[in-house]
């Protein structure tokens, strides 16, 4: 690289974020927006984009804060969305994925059921972050989901599950951590790298037919490590790095899914890949 673009790299790192900050806020957008936000449940999908669109929140997340962006953001281009809570524990309000994944599974599958039913759609897209990009991986495989669903498109999935930054392999260094952490916080230990709820959902391949899979990582993520373990391998697959969409794109595992617009613009294109537009920097203005 010469030297005076090893000096501008800074400044264009500064511009993006600058318009980030200034691109339409999710307020502004829900205000524009064709209904009155998101799970609205007398919204109608439109030919343009006849399906709804599921949003499944990541570990401590809910159904609103996970997706105070990206919801109004898909809410303003025509979509109908909707967002659940899933993987509550006893005495724990607000903070939710942290129950047993095939469990939340069994709650993304009444919900789904539900949005179906309200908009009378014979299929529903998925958008999820984190877990929440890996969990309904388990809806799919085992509890016949893929009849009911087009697309999953991840935000840093944990779909090959997490060490943690190497964190989780010195576990068995310390007694009894691993069966405290199973037992308070099931969630949590299913999204262990080589967990048997990992081995399980994965064993016979990641993904099942019928189904358009795309994943888009960050290589800065610090939750899912190492990053490229977020991919999938099969057919209708499409895997992504974040940064060879806008390299000066320096979102980590949480802001993928809470701020990115570059991010949110690539998974928009995996629900229309008929009308989809080339990711870029500029994708932050869109």
């Amino acid at each position: 690289m010469l030297p005076w673009r090893r000096l501008l790299r800074p400044l264009a790192v500064l511009t993006l974020t600058a318009a980030a900050l200034v691109a339409p806020t999710g307020a502004a957008q829900a205000a524009a927006a064709p209904s009155s936000g998101w799970n609205n449940w007398s919204c109608k999908p439109s030919a343009a984009h006849p399906r709804p669109v599921v949003l499944v929140h990541g570990t401590f997340g809910n159904s609103w804060d996970n997706w105070l962006g990206l919801a109004p953001y898909l809410v303003h281009r025509g979509y109908c969305v909707y967002s659940l809570d899933y993987g509550q524990l006893p005495g724990v309000p607000l903070f939710n994925g942290l129950g047993p994944i095939d469990k939340s599974a069994g709650q993304l599958d009444v919900f789904v059921d539900k949005v179906l039913a309200a908009t009378g759609s014979a299929k529903t897209d998925i958008i999820g972050h984190s877990q929440g990009g890996m969990m309904p991986r388990y809806y799919l495989k085992f509890l016949g989901g893929a009849q009911k669903v087009n697309a999953l498109v991840g935000l840093a999935p944990d779909n090959h599950g997490t060490t943690l930054l190497g964190f989780t392999k010195l576990l068995p260094y310390f007694p009894g951590a691993e069966d405290l952490i199973s037992t308070a916080t099931p969630g949590l230990a299913d999204q262990i790298a080589g967990s048997a709820f990992q081995q399980k959902l994965n064993e016979g391949g990641d993904t099942v037919p019928g189904v358009k899979y795309t994943v888009i990582a960050t290589k800065y993520d610090e939750v899912v490590t190492p990053y490229r373990s977020a991919f999938l391998d099969g057919p209708n697959v499409r895997n992504v790095v974040l940064q060879d969409l806008c390299f000066l794109d320096l979102s980590e595992h949480v802001a993928i899914g809470l701020t990115d617009r570059i991010a949110w613009h690539e998974a928009a294109n995996a629900l229309d890949p008929a009308n989809a537009e080339r990711t870029t920097c500029a994708s932050v203005f869109d």
